[in-house]
């Protein structure tokens, strides 16, 4: 097929180089505008800029879409069969999902109708999720709506973090991208619409939801805290000062010992109260301004007092 591929992280590179692989075509490249990254602000190509000029592919990286006539002409020269769209970060406007002749196609990382939006990986597993997968999907007007073609799933375990289900799904939604094709090509496959009575939202994550409310139940600030990593992340307060939390365990047979937030210290292990008297274990911690440090190290240098809270609680 002759193709146009839309995409931005590293996340999408995996569908870009399977494309490539499988002899399809790839006429264009469309990516976020490169932006200033780290305390230099320096400008660093996107991923799929990268993967696409490695591989001799033209590549645009429009500010805007809907009213942007030369990018309208110069995708409807190319006359393509299909515009395959992942992880690209904009909604594209009607014309661009009306040019091509199978339409625009996206590999989207969720069982959809579960988890429309923006952070589908991380909210299956901060939601506990037992499974999740990749979808392909024909775009339409709607944020993650339109009628899906393929799916494989995958499980999530107790442990599983998001960069783990990040490259996993990566590459599993390009292998079904590619497989996807091959049916549309042999019309053997078929869209199917969405049950939108069962739809939920993953909303774009905030610093806000990296706060570790200690009233929620241990099971769930792990899930949260595995979901969140790298960024936002999770921390809480202690004695006024920001605690970010590097790592931590959920034991679920350890019951609670005082109010949510509260500290238990036994031989250099730091174990705090949660809601329904579950607990959780710090494993690695960092004071605000401070080096990051296992719980031991930490407990030494900052001299917790047995039943301190962590938390808006702290004193």
């Amino acid at each position: 097929m002759r193709l146009a591929f839309c995409g931005t992280p590293a996340f999408a590179v995996p569908t870009l180089e399977a494309l490539v692989a499988a002899g399809h075509e790839v006429c264009l490249a469309l990516s976020q505008p490169d932006k200033p990254v780290g305390r230099t602000g320096e400008v660093n190509s996107t991923p799929i800029k990268r993967a696409a000029q490695a591989h001799g592919i033209p590549v645009l990286q429009p500010d805007k879409l809907k009213s942007n006539d030369a990018l309208r002409e110069r995708l409807a020269g190319l006359q393509l069969d299909a515009m395959v769209v992942v992880a690209y970060g904009r909604i594209l406007p009607q014309w661009m999902l009306d040019l091509p002749r199978f339409g625009c196609l996206n590999g989207h990382a969720s069982l959809l109708p579960r988890w429309r939006g923006a952070a589908p990986i991380q909210w299956a597993i901060a939601a506990g999720d037992q499974e999740t997968g990749v979808i392909t999907m024909r775009l339409n007007a709607g944020l993650d709506t339109g009628p899906t073609l393929l799916r494989r799933s995958l499980p999530i375990t107790d442990t599983t973090t998001a960069p783990e289900l990040f490259l996993s799904l990566s590459t599993l939604g390009a292998d079904l991208m590619v497989e996807t094709l091959a049916g549309l090509q042999a019309c053997t496959v078929q869209p199917q619409p969405q049950d939108d009575a069962q739809a939920t939202l993953a909303p774009i994550l905030t610093r806000d939801d990296a706060q570790i409310d200690w009233t929620r139940t241990a099971r769930v600030i792990d899930q949260r805290f595995r979901g969140f990593q790298p960024w936002p992340g999770a921390y809480t307060t202690l004695r006024g000062k920001k605690l970010i939390v590097h790592a931590m365990t959920y034991t679920p047979l350890t019951a609670s010992f005082g109010e949510p937030g509260s500290v238990e210290l036994a031989n250099g292990a730091l174990r705090v109260s949660c809601g329904e008297g579950s607990t959780l274990l710090l494993g690695e911690v960092q004071m605000e301004g401070k080096k990051r440090m296992n719980a031991a190290d930490f407990l030494r240098g900052f001299q917790l007092r047995q039943g301190e809270r962590l938390g808006d609680h702290a004193a």
